[in-house]
């Protein structure tokens, strides 16, 4: 299991937390689902794929944390509604959402996607999202305590042909988050995105498999690196999922962080407002 360097960054506030991680059978859900119960917090995982689900929680178990399993589809708001419900039942608590589940969409030029496949990955990408945060929303507001974490990819703050589903429903995600910040910030509950960069999963196998004529000589390249590489570090993307979802960022919200910006030194300062938007502004 991974771990992080407790001299990095102070995790106390994390230990204990209940966390509900959708998308949580592979990929970064899965990488955070592994971090996030690593530091002591009680995680439910939330995919529609049983197998995935069990076999994340044996490896948290067996690694000595506390996981409970839910096979949800985020599309259907009643099935996020009864694993909430579950959740709180079993710990008392729902105190950071992190919504990871993703499907990557058609692979190829707009014209020659399917529409069923390219509405799909809208539904499952950004409807998703809004559903997860409408049934984690009410009692992270209630107890006027709350992190949501919401998960970019590659399109979402720049043009990336040939993958305009899963570009354009992570550019959606991202102006979200922003916008439902500011109508929660009253209620003591943040809401920031990640841009987790290229990491080693399924979806990049799916890029391989479609080949350069669809996915574009570019996508090939960088998914071949990854391949090999594996990416970003689990390391990397756990410490800024961690940092979100501490007391330590209660100052942060409505944010695009990737996690190769240097957002350690925003620990005590606030950001200013026009820095990691959807614009990515850098200046200082």
């Amino acid at each position: 299991m991974t771990t992080i360097n407790q001299t990095t960054i102070n995790l106390n506030t994390i230990k204990g937390k209940t966390v509900l991680i959708t998308g949580a059978g592979r990929g970064i859900g899965k990488r955070l689902a592994m971090g996030f119960a690593a530091e002591g917090a009680r995680v439910g995982l939330l995919a529609r794929s049983q197998a995935e689900i069990d076999l994340a929680k044996l490896e948290i178990e067996q690694a000595g944390g506390t996981a409970m399993c839910f096979r949800a589809d985020v599309r259907q708001p009643d099935d996020l509604a009864h694993a909430v419900e579950r959740l709180r039942a079993k710990f008392g608590s729902l105190d950071v959402l992190v919504a990871a589940a993703a499907v990557q969409g058609p692979i190829g030029p707009l014209l020659g996607s399917k529409p069923k496949a390219w509405n799909e990955a809208i539904e499952v990408n950004l409807i998703g999202v809004a559903n997860s945060c409408r049934v984690a929303l009410p009692p992270m507001i209630e107890r006027r305590c709350g992190k949501i974490i919401l998960i970019a990819g590659g399109g979402s703050a720049y043009s990336r042909p040939n993958f305009t589903a899963y570009a354009s429903s992570k550019s959606a995600v991202v102006r979200f988050g922003e916008t439902l910040a500011d109508e929660v910030r009253d209620h003591n509950v943040q809401v920031n995105t990640i841009a987790p960069g290229a990491a080693y999963s399924t979806m990049t196998d799916e890029i391989l498999l479609a080949g350069e004529e669809r996915a574009g000589r570019k996508e090939i390249e960088d998914a071949e690196k990854v391949r090999v590489t594996g990416g970003i570090p689990a390391e990397k993307q756990i410490a800024l999922a961690l940092f979100l979802a501490s007391e330590k960022s209660n100052h942060i919200s409505g944010k695009l962080i990737h996690v190769n910006d240097d957002w350690k030194r925003f620990e005590q300062d606030n950001m200013k407002a026009e820095l990691y938007t959807l614009r990515r502004v850098q200046k200082v």
